[in-house]
């Protein structure tokens, strides 16, 4: 198969590359739609994923499509199901698997982390790990299923209630999948912290009731006003600026992905007398399937949000110039 390889942090190449052999638990997936994740981008800049990478891969975690092969024991899908994948594979036996933590598991193993992903056009996965997607469902909004499926697990650490105030830190994708989250529970004001003008617009249609620009004055007024912050960019300051912009009592949920170096300062006086709350979130313990309602039942809309298209011959030179391409996000879509 075709398939973009990186080959080493800053090299992904197109090459001929065999698809992997198929277990007997196992399925083939012809790959119709691939997202490309700001942890992709923490990959191809040589940090780990949800778990350590070793190159020569095949990147992508968020993917969906067509089963064109079962292994011999697998029973729940047949050829030709229209799948979503879950990417993230459990040991079952260690001691967070065994506590109803499994996203923590000491074994960890995803689709397109440390094994082949969905930047080929054909990818293997447990049959386990595969969804069956609606026909009402894009091949795009299956694989965008993965990210909300994210955002669910970090929304639902959080007691939100119709009296808070909410500030979402970062309006990109991440941001606009929390947002209509928290406007589904009719909370009392939701302000969005983003930076880009052009965005404004946009959040302002999925609910938003304010968007600001995070200059000094503007920061200076978000401080201590908000009873629940939430932080999708994974920045030094936008993260300090989460702990400032809560109130008493208030909640931060910080899940934006920051880089492995990054240290922030935090007054740890100013946790104990506001009793703040502080949260993180790793990926998306058994989400999958809520997820596909939300998008099926159009609670959730992610196909809307998408701002780039690409084919797969142009990952490397995407990957390259992701930073500068102004992508709230962005999907691989292979031909039909």
């Amino acid at each position: 198969m075709k398939a973009a390889v990186l080959k080493a942090p800053h090299q992904i190449e197109i090459l001929e590359w065999e698809s992997a052999r198929l277990k007997p638990n196992e399925v083939r997936i012809q790959v119709k739609s691939c997202g490309i994740c700001g942890t992709d981008q923490h990959i191809y800049q040589g940090h780990p994923g949800s778990a350590a990478v070793t190159p020569p891969i095949v990147l992508g975690h968020e993917l969906a499509g067509v089963v064109t092969e079962c292994g011999d024991h697998v029973q729940q899908l047949q050829m030709g199901d229209r799948v979503s994948i879950d990417p993230n594979i459990y040991c079952g036996g260690c001691r967070y698997c065994r506590n109803g933590q499994p996203h923590l598991c000491d074994n960890l193993q995803a689709v397109g982390v440390t094994r082949d992903g969905g930047m080929g056009e054909y990818c293997v996965a447990p049959a386990a790990n595969c969804y069956l997607l609606p026909d009402s469902l894009s091949f795009v909004e299956g694989a965008m299923v993965e990210p909300l499926g994210c955002v669910l697990h970090g929304f639902k650490k959080v007691d939100i209630r119709p009296i808070h105030t909410v500030l979402l830190i970062g309006g990109g994708f991440i941001g606009q999948l929390f947002l209509q989250l928290v406007k589904r529970q009719g909370v009392a004001r939701i302000v969005v912290s983003e930076p880009a003008i052009e965005k404004h617009e946009a959040l302002l249609a999925l609910g938003a009731d304010e968007v600001v620009q995070p200059t000094a004055l503007i920061v200076e007024q978000l401080m201590a006003r908000f009873d629940i912050v939430i932080e999708c960019v994974g920045r030094k300051e936008s993260m300090e600026l989460a702990f400032d912009a809560a109130s008493k009592g208030g909640q931060v949920l910080l899940f934006g992905v920051a880089n492995p170096s990054t240290q922030i300062q935090v007054s740890p006086f100013a946790i104990f007398t506001k009793e703040l709350r502080i949260m993180g979130s790793f990926i998306n313990p058994h989400t999958h399937e809520e997820a596909i309602a939300l998008i099926e039942q159009q609670l959730v809309k992610v196909e809307p949000l998408i701002s780039h298209r690409f084919s797969l011959d142009q990952v490397p030179q995407i990957m390259s110039d992701y930073a500068q391409m102004n992508v709230t996000k962005g999907v691989i879509v292979h031909p039909s």
